[in-house]
């Protein structure tokens, strides 16, 4: 009876150990950390090598600035310079012409000179864009290449009134000026009287008229001679 006991005891025993066993949880298994990913190191720049010995180094050529455009020059023989001018602004405008053409006839310049010798000024009649009045500067001939602004010759003229006289100038228009180079027109030599030369345009041909036909009339068939009695049989 004691063997029993002792062998039921250690049975209780073993079983006890062996439920705790199961209801401890089990920790869990360390995560390994994922891999990271190395940048590499931005690469240099190799410096620039130096030229062989006995290697002839290679020069750029000098950049040479483009000279500016005159605004105002002429190619051709002769130019012309329109000036749309205010309405209300026009004794303004006069007053200026009248500065520049006094600057022209005392001009020492030899360039000022020759400019002046082809350069003259017109009033339109007619109205211009916008009802303004329009003025036209005609060089003929005009200087090539020659800046024709007012600018500077009205400045070596008048040093002492430039800054009025320019007010006058700039409040007067009523937009920047346009210009024409103006080359004479050469047509061909005329043709001789006869075939036209080659290359003329032949007029244009006409068509003949339709011909009038007259319709037949037709003649009446002639009358057959009457035919004469018979003659009377005798008793």
């Amino acid at each position: 009876m004691r063997i029993v006991r002792t062998t039921l005891a250690a049975v209780l025993m073993l079983g006890s150990t062996a439920f705790a066993q199961v209801a401890q949880p089990s920790a869990p298994p360390a995560q390994t950390p994922p891999p990271t990913q190395s940048v590499p190191p931005e690469q240099a720049v190799p410096p620039a090598q130096p030229p062989a010995p006995g290697a002839t180094a290679v020069v750029p050529p000098p950049v040479v600035p483009t000279p500016p455009a005159v605004a105002r020059s002429f190619t051709a023989p002769t130019g012309m310079i329109f000036n749309a001018v205010r309405p209300e602004r026009v004794v303004d405008f006069e007053l200026v012409v009248g500065y520049l053409q006094a600057a022209l006839a005392k001009a020492t310049s030899p360039q000022v000179s020759a400019q002046a010798k082809g350069w003259r000024m017109f009033k339109a009649t007619e109205p211009g864009p916008n009802g303004t009045v329009l003025y036209v500067f005609v060089m003929d001939p005009a200087v090539a290449g020659v800046d024709y602004a007012l600018g500077p010759i009205l400045s070596d003229a008048y040093p002492d009134q430039i800054e009025q006289i320019w007010k006058l100038y700039q409040g007067a228009l009523a937009g920047a000026g346009s210009l024409l180079n103006l080359t004479p027109v050469e047509p061909p030599p005329l043709p001789a009287t006869g075939p036209p030369m080659p290359g003329a345009t032949p007029p244009p041909a006409r068509p003949a008229p339709p011909a009038v036909t007259t319709p037949e009339v037709s003649s009446p068939a002639p009358t057959p001679p009457a035919e004469p009695p018979p003659a009377s049989a005798a008793p």
